[in-house]
């Protein structure tokens, strides 16, 4: 998937730059056409190192799960769209939500419609909020999409508790361990080459090897934390490329329990958006094409933009996700039932409930094994380090006790 800058005119005259990302340019020209828009310029960007981060950046879930909470109460009371924003930016206590609802409370008063105008924020929000926003504005039941996009906010935020509860033990854990390696060998050992510095017998070669691990670490500090610091700081900077993004996911993908973790969560948010968008009267292609951008892994991302054209072309719904090979055959059943019986969308949230509780039992299933093995090799770690500094001075007590 490349991104592109886009400069684009609305039916009413208006004039918008978004950032959007698609597979080609010729397919992204098309859907953008197709939803309405006079395509005035796309430009590529380059996918270069990214220095500095953008100046905006989507909203964080809470505010914006907040916002859409008062928004949903406003219009259900029987306000105006433009009133119901502009009582909400004057209320609003989140400052960077604050700034965005007065340009979009502006563009509003000149006759944007709602959708246009938080579309023409770019990034800052989601593709999926727009898409509901104007699948509301073209059934006119704006605060049942409201609500709707609502309830989908708060399934994804309880999912994110739920993987962040069950990795934060495990990482601290991670991080204890990478403090004691960093300890021990920075200062504990190379205290006791000093004692053994003029020791008389043969140290035993368990002792040999960890005094030449500990005494090589302090005395190569000053370039190795550097260069360790600087491999850290390339690895993130060539993460931002979309060449190093797609490896490192791919890499994750391939981790045992992870991968399957991940599919599982990639599965459980993609059916989510799509009945999202589909109970707001969304066609199942732009549904689709909308739910795919919600994948934050690019490897599944590409694969699962691939099935867009069979989809165009009249093809099974079911049978295009089973092409794509990454969608778990148990939810290609599943959506198959649902196109057969023509209840997709309860069937889309369906798949979504289970593969929530398939992922709570993994992330269990995660903890569980990380934490003891984390544990166990702090001990083993501990214990060799401690028999290798004072295995000397055994050797030499007992010797002066045969003495």
């Amino acid at each position: 998937m490349a991104t592109y800058v886009c400069r684009l005119g609305t039916p009413r005259g208006d004039i918008l730059t978004r950032t959007m990302e698609a597979a080609s340019e010729e397919e992204l020209r098309q859907r953008l056409e197709r939803e309405g828009y006079h395509v005035f310029s796309l430009k590529r960007e380059r996918q270069g190192l990214r220095l500095l981060p953008r100046s905006r950046r989507r909203l964080k879930l809470e505010p914006f799960l907040h916002f859409n909470q008062q928004l949903a109460a406003l219009i259900q009371a029987g306000l105006p769209v433009l009133q119901a924003i502009t009582l909400l930016h004057q209320r609003q206590s989140n400052q960077e939500l604050r700034d965005v609802l007065g340009q979009i409370e502006a563009r509003i008063r000149e006759g944007t419609p709602m959708s246009e105008a938080f579309a023409a924020q770019g990034e800052i929000f989601p593709r999926l909020y727009t898409a509901s926003l104007l699948a509301g504005e073209k059934s006119g039941d704006l605060d049942g999409v409201l609500n709707r996009y609502i309830a989908y906010t708060k399934q994804m935020l309880a999912l994110k508790r739920k993987v962040r509860q069950a990795m934060t033990y495990p990482a601290i854990l991670l991080f204890a361990l990478t403090g004691l390696v960093g300890v021990m060998t920075g200062f504990v050992i190379p205290r006791f080459a000093l004692i053994y510095q003029d020791f008389g017998s043969q140290l035993p070669v368990i002792t040999q090897v960890v005094l030449q691990i500990g005494t090589g670490v302090q005395r190569n500090l000053f370039w190795l934390l550097p260069t360790v610091f600087g491999g850290l700081a390339g690895l993130f900077f060539w993460r931002q490329t979309e060449r190093g993004r797609a490896v490192i996911d791919g890499m994750i993908l391939k981790l045992p329990l992870i991968g399957a973790i991940l599919r599982d969560l990639t599965t459980a948010q993609l059916a989510r958006s799509l009945s999202t968008l589909l109970r707001g009267g969304v066609t199942l292609v732009e549904a689709y094409r909308v739910a795919t951008e919600t994948i934050t892994n690019r490897v599944l991302r590409r694969a699962a933009a691939r099935v867009l054209p069979r989809i165009q072309e009249g093809e099974s719904f079911a049978e295009s996700l089973e092409q794509a090979g990454w969608v778990p055959p148990l939810a290609v059943d599943m959506i198959r039932v649902g196109e057969r019986s023509g209840s997709l969308k309860e069937m889309l949230d369906e798949l979504a409930s289970f593969y929530d509780a398939e992922l709570e039992i993994k992330l269990n299933q995660l903890t569980s094994l990380i934490q003891p093995v984390v544990l166990v090799v702090m001990a083993v770690l501990v214990v060799f380090i401690l028999l290798s500094m004072y295995l000397p001075l055994f050797s030499f007590v007992s010797t002066l006790g045969g003495v």
